[in-house]
């Protein structure tokens, strides 16, 4: 039997491939090129016992630095004419001790409005109640400990509860009971000097994800209708953003969310929050406060602006050049008059 011949594969032809010539290349002078990098954009050297000023100077004006002066100014522009600023915020600030520096802002008027979610006001309560919050997770998890304080867990609620009654959302409620009962630490307290100032602080939680909601005081229903009266209160303050600056710092989702449903509200009776201000700083992107507070709400205007990096770090600084700036404007250490509320 004859032995087939093997089949032929059939190839394509390569095309042929020669070095490119560069003679006949095309170039253009150094001199009229854009260029993204200038030597005036640099930073200047730190000479010792320098001012603030001269620091938050000294920083290049390129990528984060230029963001923060950017930041910067729209607060003060925004205060400067009476608009708002307002705070959303996670508990992680609170916890790396950063609220006498936002107490500091509320009380220079820079400050307008709070609103957090329902981790920071157990932090907050701690600290004001004895001056130290934030349990090891890791060694209290396994023997069911974690989140069991009973003061905690008691108190808080009761707050809500009571503050329900009487007609209060849940960020005053908390305020409102830190103040009346003298807290030792209550100077450094949030919701306490929210109260205060007369400033608005809202609560908006989600059930299950803190601790309080553990404990047998809890009270469902005056958690929810209270953290619902805060949400009506926060869409009022979005309401009175236009040409005013938001702010979240710390919060990857319950903020970001609650910031785009009360802005949608907002609009959709009527009032123009178009040129807004957005901020979110954290120690990394996350896709909510990218798209729900940068993005999303400056499609019609305005200027949405990123941070990253440790609250306890950027946060002061932030914060250090908006007072050095309002000095410049006002020639001494002074306060923006609260004209928002």
């Amino acid at each position: 039997m004859a032995k087939s011949k093997p089949s032929v594969r059939h190839r394509l032809p390569l095309p042929l491939v020669k070095p490119l010539a560069l003679e006949k290349i095309k170039t253009h002078p150094l001199a009229k090129r854009h260029s993204k990098v200038n030597l005036p954009e640099f930073a200047t050297p730190w000479r010792p016992g320098g001012r603030f000023s001269a620091f938050f100077d000294s920083l290049p004006d390129i990528l984060a630095a230029r963001v923060l002066r950017d930041v910067v100014d729209a607060v003060i522009k925004a205060r400067l004419a009476g608009r708002a600023v307002a705070l959303g915020m996670g508990a992680h600030p609170t916890k790396v001790g950063l609220n006498p520096v936002l107490v500091d802002l509320m009380e220079r008027g820079v400050i307008t409005a709070l609103a957090l979610n329902g981790a920071v006001i157990i932090h907050d309560f701690e600290l004001a109640f004895l001056g130290h919050t934030s349990e090891e997770v890791d060694m209290e998890i396994d023997s069911g400990r974690f989140g069991m304080a009973e003061e905690t867990g008691r108190l808080i609620n009761h707050a809500i509860s009571l503050g329900v009654r009487k007609g209060l959302g849940l960020g005053e409620s908390v305020g409102r009971w830190i103040e009346e009962h003298s807290f030792p630490n209550r100077k450094t307290s949030l919701l306490a000097a929210a109260v205060r100032l007369d400033i608005p602080v809202t609560v908006h939680v989600a059930v299950g994800t803190d601790i309080i909601h553990m404990h047998p005081a809890v009270d469902g229903a005056a958690l929810g209708e209270a953290s619902l009266r805060d949400f009506r209160t926060f869409a009022a303050v979005v309401a009175g953003l236009e040409q005013g600056v938001y702010l979240n710092v710390g919060s990857a989702v319950i903020m970001p969310e609650v910031f785009l449903k009360a802005l949608t509200l907002a609009r959709n009776l009527g009032h123009t929050v178009d040129r807004i201000t957005t901020v979110n700083m954290d120690f990394m992107p996350h896709y909510r406060p990218l798209t729900n507070v940068i993005r999303r709400p400056t499609q019609k205007g305005g200027n949405g602006y990123t941070l990253i990096g440790h609250h306890e770090i950027m946060l002061p600084l932030l914060a250090a050049g908006l007072i050095e700036r309002l000095q410049q404007h006002w020639g001494r250490a002074s306060s923006v008059r609260r004209t928002v509320r």
